[in-house]
């Protein structure tokens, strides 16, 4: 018997993979971490309880081991509802429920042959790593991408090493099967399916320091928190993206975008080299003399030139003074000239410039308050944007006699830890007597109103546990008063909070390149994103920019957000895809230095070419 409210649970898995790291200090779901197929984490659990509703897939050996080896330990929950207010362990209890009355029936289970070709996959990686078990294939069958489809792969193969990489390519030749290679499975763009074999990295895990060449040596199978929590405990920081990702799929696919890009720059800057298997299974370095330059710009895009199996990554240094700071803008026009002039003068580390959707999504613990503290920033204090900094002592300094008004670490602690009384609102009042014209937030701000603040709003960790339900407020309560959760350099450093950007839906991200000296152009940019995104009814708003290459160019991003289960929005997004490529395509032939990663998409999409989907 299918649940419906944990089948409609399962269906809105976002695929943002956070269950399969261990961000919160909660551990990791035990079978996932030991069986390494998505199958068997919450992710994976959450799709194939979708395929069940759905009738795609029988009850196989594989599955009930799936279902059966699931502890009920509730990780799950705890990282979920951090990211996207799911409850996953609804859905884990209802797969065990699914597969018990089903046995209790007395149904057979069915059973799943190995073929020739699956039998030499087996004998390269090893019995446990190989399958083409209906309950695996599905959970690596699909994307909530708006322009992929669900591909439901013959095989999927977990390597290890380099040469097993190289062993399943040479049987992909052989017996004509196209391939895959799949990372944490948390892209946001998909086409990570195939209908022949998907290559999962997840066990490709090695990680290796060499401090006297600043450099770290990593498999394909190493996230971007794993990889900065082990080199931050060595004194080093690393240029990597959202907590999930795996970094060498990161680099190769679109280069490390972030807000560190400001100081470690971006594409080829954060590697040394990396090693690779060709599409013939040959392997090379993208150091060797007749390598191809895989970031040389091809404006319709350019082929993988192979698989990445393990790259060096530079390390970089980082001072125990470092701190955040906030500074409050209600124009674009101002905060964007403020990015280019800290870019230019070489201030600071990280720089984003974040509107109101960000600010308020990232700090706060629930959607619903995001939406009221979104509202009393721009409408009340008049903070529309915000360029968080991330810099030692001195630029902090440097900052803060640039500016007139900032938000320093203690007030960002403040902050988040009394939003619930925050949006309340009677302390408004107050300020607003002693505004002397102008925004609020210029009074607000002010270090002499901290001890006001603080005895009005009451900030404390046990504030943002009342906020959520029952049986998660000693969990919240605890996490937050650890101090890295209200640290902005720390937040910043292990990007935590950014995953909660498509908390409400799915997140479709526009990111490229845009001239920096051109303030007017990206406001135009960003403009017609919002008009199209209103003519199609799709959710969407403007996301972040930061400042690269000292200030001459900036990355954008804007962001929509779709229902990846209604068709309909689905259907509407497909056509904002098509004609924002076509705006920026069109803004690109006349404004030089406009480069859009995303180009690619509009274009495959825009013509219905299948290149998008090998």
């Amino acid at each position: 018997m299918i649940s419906e409210e944990a089948a409609a649970i399962a269906a809105q898995c976002r695929h943002y993979a956070m269950c399969k790291i261990d961000f919160l200090g909660t551990g990791l779901c035990p079978p996932g971490a030991t069986n390494h197929y998505v199958s068997y984490y919450p992710q994976g659990r959450m799709d194939l309880y979708n395929a069940l509703a759905k009738n795609l897939v029988p009850v196989t050996e594989q599955l009930v081991d799936i279902a059966e080896t699931c502890t009920l330990c509730g990780i799950c929950d705890k990282q979920c509802h951090f990211v996207t207010e799911l409850r996953p362990m609804k859905v884990m209890k209802a797969l065990k429920d699914y597969v018990d009355a089903y046995l209790d029936e007395n149904k057979k289970t069915v059973q799943v042959e190995d073929d020739d070709i699956l039998k030499q996959f087996k004998q390269v990686v090893g019995e446990k790593h190989a399958t083409n078990d209906p309950a695996v294939l599905v959970t690596y069958a699909d994307d909530p991408c708006p322009v992929t489809e669900k591909k439901m792969p013959q095989y999927v193969v977990l390597p290890e090493t380099k040469e097993d990489v190289k062993e399943i390519v040479s049987i992909c030749n052989r017996c004509e099967l196209p391939f895959a290679v799949r990372g944490n499975g948390s892209s946001v763009i998909g086409i990570v399916m195939s209908e022949g074999v998907v290559m999962d990295m997840n066990r490709m895990r090695w990680l290796s320091m060499d401090k006297d060449n600043w450099r770290v040596d990593i498999g394909a199978g190493v996230s971007a928190f794993d990889l900065q929590k082990e080199v931050y405990r060595h004194g080093f920081r690393v240029n990597s993206a959202e907590p999930s990702a795996l970094v060498c799929a990161n680099i190769m696919c679109s280069g490390i975008l972030s807000t560190f890009s400001n100081a470690y720059g971006t594409g080829a800057d954060n590697y040394v080299d990396a090693e690779f298997v060709s599409h013939r299974g040959e392997t090379f370095n993208l150091n060797d003399k007749n390598a191809p330059n895989l970031f040389g710009f091809e404006k319709q895009g350019a082929p993988s030139p192979g698989i990445c199996t393990g790259a060096s990554i530079k390390l970089h240094p980082f001072t125990h003074d470092e701190e955040g700071i906030g500074i409050p803008f209600f124009s674009f026009e101002e905060a964007a000239a403020f990015c280019r002039e800290l870019g230019s003068r070489r201030i600071g580390i990280s720089i984003a410039l974040l509107g109101g959707e960000y600010i308020s999504t990232f700090i706060s613990p629930t959607a619903g308050l995001a939406e009221k503290v979104k509202t009393l920033f721009e409408e009340t204090l008049g903070i529309r944007f915000l360029v968080l900094v991330i810099g030692d002592k001195y630029a902090v300094e440097t900052i803060k006699k640039m500016t007139a008004v900032s938000i320093d670490d203690k007030l960002f602690r403040l902050l988040m830890l009394s939003l619930p009384q925050l949006i309340k609102g009677q302390w408004i009042e107050m300020l607003s007597e002693l505004e002397a014209g102008g925004n609020l937030y210029e009074i607000f701000c002010k270090e002499e109103m901290y001890p006001l603040l603080e005895t009005v709003l009451n900030p404390s960790p046990e504030t943002i546990g009342a906020l959520v339900p029952e049986d998660l407020k000693d969990f919240y309560t605890r996490l937050y008063a650890q101090p890295e959760m209200t640290n902005p350099a720390w937040l910043s450093t292990f990007r935590v909070l950014s995953s909660r950007m498509g908390r409400l839906k799915h997140v479709v991200a526009f990111i490229g390149y845009v001239p920096l000296d051109k303030i007017d152009v990206i406001q135009k940019m960003n403009g017609e994103f919002k008009r199209i995104g209103d003519k199609y009814n799709i959710k969407h708003d403007y996301g972040f920019l930061t400042p690269v290459d000292l200030g001459k160019r900036a990355i954008l991003e804007y962001d929509y957000y779709i229902d990846h289960t209604d068709p309909s929005e689905i259907q509407r997004m497909r056509q904002v895809l098509v004609e924002a490529g076509a705006m920026v395509e069109e803004l690109s032939k006349n404004t030089k230095g406009i480069q859009w990663i995303n180009t690619i998409l509009y274009q495959g999409f825009s013509r219905k070419e299948n290149f998008l989907f090998r």
